[in-house]
């Protein structure tokens, strides 16, 4: 039974995608279905433990207000064009760089920081990693 609900859970989805490829929607579809993709329950993680040092050193500068290595870019806000966090009011994400070793610029690693209910990016709890700039996220937890 469990097999037969999972095809059909995944039929559902294959579906879904290829109507709304089909209407010219973005890769994941209408914007009713990325949400649902990032409920907060089924976002990728990964533990703090597992970050890259420069990735921690980020995360400690946030928690306390800098000072920030690329203070023009660092704490700007992060529009979430491409929707792949959670959606929120415009200015809730912040972004900062998480330094590459040997790159001659910012590189593509960046946590962005949500204000989360308290409205302090330092305090919220709610950070993102990402390597690739951006195409892909993963909640940090601590």
């Amino acid at each position: 039974m469990r097999t037969v609900l999972r095809w059909a859970a995944s039929l559902r989805l294959v579906t879904l995608l290829a109507l709304a490829a089909l209407l010219g929607f973005g890769p994941l579809g209408s914007s009713a279905l990325a949400r649902e993709a990032l409920r907060a329950d089924t976002y990728p993680t990964v533990q703090l433990a597992e970050l890259p040092p420069e990735a921690k050193q980020t995360l400690a500068l946030i928690q306390r207000g800098g000072p920030f290595p690329y203070p023009r870019k660092d704490g700007s806000t992060f529009g979430n064009r491409e929707k792949r966090l959670p959606m929120q009011a415009k200015g809730y994400y912040r972004e900062y760089t998480v330094p590459t070793p040997g790159s001659r610029d910012r590189g593509a690693r960046r946590i962005v920081a949500g204000e989360g209910r308290g409205g302090d990016v330092a305090t919220s709890g709610e950070y993102y990693y990402t390597d690739d700039h951006y195409g892909s996220f993963r909640r940090i937890r601590q």
